[in-house]
Parts: C-alpha cells; structure tokens; sequence
C-alpha cells in the first residue's frame, strides 16, 4: 500500500510539473504557414500605438526574415523569426 501511494505521489508530481514546460512548448511554436503568417502580419500591422513604434519595427524585421526563411524551405529558421516577432509584440 506504501509503495503505491509513492508511486502515486511521484507520478503526481512529475505529470504537474511537466505540464507547463510543455503548455510553455506549445504556445513558443508558432506554425510557418500562409495563414499564420497572414495572420501575425496583421497584428503587426494593427500596432498603431506611437508608443509600441519600436515594438512594430522591431516585429516588422522579424517577420520580412520569417516570410524569407519559409521561401528558403527553412522552416525552423521561420518559426524561431515568428516566435521572435510575437515576443516583440508582448504576446508571449
């Protein structure tokens, strides 16, 4: 009965502390698409904020690099240039 309520415990903690690495995971993996891409230019585009100037320009290049990277086929560079432009906007 021990040994079950250990193996319970540890299987308790280990499933909860997983759990938002990979919540963490999911929400850093931003899709390399058309519609993705569509999508997140559009948000960049909405920040009309003189404040968040910076921020925009800074969202701009990352994702002109991102758009270049998935015509290379270089899907891994386009992720990490979007995931980029999405914590420059302050949505990650």
């Amino acid at each position: 009965m021990l040994k079950f309520t250990l193996a319970a415990i540890a299987l308790a903690a280990a499933s909860t502390c997983a759990l938002p690495a990979f919540a963490q995971d999911a929400m850093m993996a931003a899709k390399c698409d058309d519609a993705s891409m569509m999508k997140m230019q559009s948000d960049v585009d909405g920040m009309t904020d003189p404040a968040m100037k910076e921020k925009k320009e800074m969202a701009s290049k990352e994702m002109m690099m991102a758009k270049e990277a998935m015509t290379a086929n270089k899907m891994d560079e386009c992720k990490m240039h979007m995931d980029n432009a999405m914590k420059s906007m302050g949505k990650m």
